[in-house]
């Protein structure tokens, strides 16, 4: 193992813990906020993909479609919540589990419908198409330290909105004592449908960001939606700290994992067994470091206020 592949692989895993926090923030919003466990999360992801690949044609650029994007999503989000998620809310998970699913294979097939089941592609933008050497030897791809240094942003700025402003205030309040603010005047179905469009919004931004690096197909978002619960119930629920701080966690361990753990295996034992083993711990790992996690601390690294 060189020092480059190492650099390159923690490069990677930040990159993947940066998709999976823009993922799980919204959700943990969601779940936190309204008490509803959304298995649709994940087509939000793969739908903002799809809307960025025809706002980028439609306007020929990146820069343009990516605004276009995110407000169809954020549409599609309102509505969304109007037709499905509203009716679910106070039901029971089980219910909601049920209905969200559905969701996923009407969304799946409309995607299907829309834009055909091959591959597409979002073209890089022509500004980012470069790489940047760190050190000798070492050039990454420019269009990856933006997607990570976008996500710290957007990190950032939604910890400032949800600790520092009214909006998060009133966010915080809703989520403990949705009927005292109620009476104090807020409409609360017009507060939680702002929250869903938002995660949604969120889950959109990851997956057109993740669009000119990775293929945009039906059922992109489903691998990406399961490591995004293991974000949320490692950083605990409704947190946004634990949901940042575990998807780089998640990230790392994961991309690492896949990368160096079948020679670090190889190093006790044979190369066969190893080459047989290494994979599959890969894959467990971070379910793993969940099961670990939740022993010493139930609610999670960073659980919000009870």
């Amino acid at each position: 193992m060189s020092l480059t592949l190492l650099l390159v692989q923690i490069l990677n895993g930040l990159q993947l813990g940066i998709l999976l926090f823009l993922v799980a923030a919204g959700l943990t919003l969601v779940f936190g906020v309204m008490d509803v466990i959304n298995l649709a999360h994940g087509v939000q992801y793969m739908l903002g993909a799809y809307l960025m690949v025809t706002a980028t044609a439609l306007t020929g650029s990146f820069w343009l479609g990516l605004p276009l994007a995110l407000a169809g999503a954020l549409l599609a989000g309102l509505v969304l919540e109007r037709l499905v998620i509203r009716p679910l809310y106070g039901r029971d998970h089980l219910e909601q589990v049920l209905a969200t699913f559905g969701v996923i294979l009407f969304v799946n097939e409309g995607v299907k419908m829309l834009w055909g089941s091959a591959p597409l592609a979002i073209p890089m933008p022509q500004a980012l198409a470069g790489s940047v050497k760190l050190m000798d030897g070492l050039n990454y791809p420019l269009y990856r330290l933006v997607l990570i240094g976008a996500g710290l942003a957007v990190a950032g700025l939604l910890y400032v909105l949800v600790t520092r402003t009214r909006s998060g205030m009133l966010l915080r309040a809703g989520a403990t004592h949705a009927p005292m603010v109620s009476a104090l005047g807020v409409d609360i179905a017009a507060l939680f449908a702002r929250v869903f469009a938002f995660g949604a919004m969120l889950a959109a931004f990851a997956g057109a960001l993740a669009g000119p690096i990775l293929s945009v197909e039906p059922g992109m978002g489903d691998g990406l939606l399961i490591l995004a619960f293991v974000v949320i119930v490692i950083g605990g629920i409704g947190s946004i700290r634990g949901a940042f701080v575990a998807a780089l966690l998640v990230g790392l361990i994961d991309t690492l994992g896949r990368s160096f753990l079948t020679d670090g295996l190889k190093l006790v034992m044979s190369a066969s067994a190893a080459s047989a083993a290494g994979p599959a711990l890969a894959s467990m790992s971070v379910y793993l470091l969940m099961a670990l996690i939740l022993f010493f601390r139930p609610r999670g690294l960073f659980p919000a206020p009870a």
